[in-house]
């Protein structure tokens, strides 16, 4: 931990300890929230203010005010506010604010691009067109099925244990976010290239350092998010013809896929591992405007002449 000078920046410490120890937040979003509460420090040290008594909701619109012109986005706006809500309302649970100023500020609407998402025919020719020869190309073929198959995030497949896949019951036990676990189906092609991966190719790859790691890099130690990344996009330039897309760009399409084929919209929320439906309903718009897309190019009246 950095060194403090002030009891408002005490207080953030305090705030990271029950992050890590109560709401066992991810990495990623401790990072942002502490690099958020930092910032709120420098502007209110700024204007005099050291003590977290002294928070109130004219300095946070100040503060926010000023993000606003220095241009931040508005889903980093967003997430300032949210991190400042849960800042003082921690504060006031301790009884170091009297009233806390965080619920009198409004949310910034985020602006949600609809996601790049591969048509049903791209992924197929993806995913048949793999060269899998050797140990690797059978660990990525693995890792592709499965992100495409599942639709679980690059770092959920990055944590998968051995023992989390069970091939028999065609499903797979993920840890995700807040320390949540789901059961999430696995398909046939999925569960046979895992298979194949850990039959002749992980015992090519593994050393000490692997463990009981399902998915390993290079040399031998579990595979990282990073790495996976590079794979998706090496793997899908490899094959040609099939538009360029993250780890993330897949867990798209299968969401987008499994609406297209008839999944209900709760069902979709429990495979992705979403807290809120709200979240999900972003590929309805994904399917909708691709429905539209099919309207236009196939109904004789779906684009009217100029």
């Amino acid at each position: 931990m950095a060194a403090v000078s002030n009891a408002l920046e005490v207080a953030v410490q305090e705030f990271e300890r029950y992050l890590r120890a109560e709401r066992a937040v991810s990495p990623h979003t401790l990072r942002a929230y502490l690099g958020d509460l930092n910032d709120l420090c420098g502007y209110a040290a700024e204007v005099g203010v050291a003590e977290p008594g002294a928070l109130n909701v004219s300095l946070l619109r100040a503060w926010l005010a000023r993000q606003h012109a220095l241009g931040r986005s508005r889903a980093t706006l967003a997430r300032r506010t949210a991190a400042v809500r849960a800042f003082t309302g921690h504060l006031r649970r301790r009884g170091l604010l009297q009233a806390d100023p965080g619920l009198l500020l409004g949310t910034p609407k985020r602006h949600r691009d609809l996601p790049g998402v591969l048509t049903q025919d791209d992924a197929a020719r993806l995913l048949d067109e793999l060269d899998v020869e050797g140990p690797l190309g059978l660990r990525d073929l693995a890792v592709l099925e499965v992100l495409y198959g599942t639709g679980v995030r690059v770092s959920e497949l990055c944590g998968l244990d051995i023992d989390d896949l069970d091939t028999d019951r065609r499903t797979v036990r993920v840890l995700g976010k807040g320390g949540r676990e789901r059961t999430v189906p696995i398909g046939e092609p999925a569960a046979r290239a895992a298979q194949d991966w850990l039959r002749a190719g992980r015992p090519a790859i593994s050393n000490e350092e692997s463990g009981a790691a399902l998915f390993l890099g290079v040399r031998g130690g579990r595979l990282h998010p990073t790495s996976a990344r590079r794979i998706v996009h090496a793997r899908i330039a490899e094959v040609g013809q099939v538009p360029d897309l993250s780890p993330h760009g897949l867990r798209h399409s299968a969401a987008t896929h499994l609406l297209e084929g008839g999944a209900d919209l709760r069902s979709v929320q429990e495979i992705l591992g979403h807290a809120s439906l709200q979240t999900t309903q972003l590929y309805t718009h994904v399917s909708a405007e691709r429905l539209k897309q099919v309207h236009r190019q196939a109904h004789p009246r779906g684009v009217q002449d100029a």
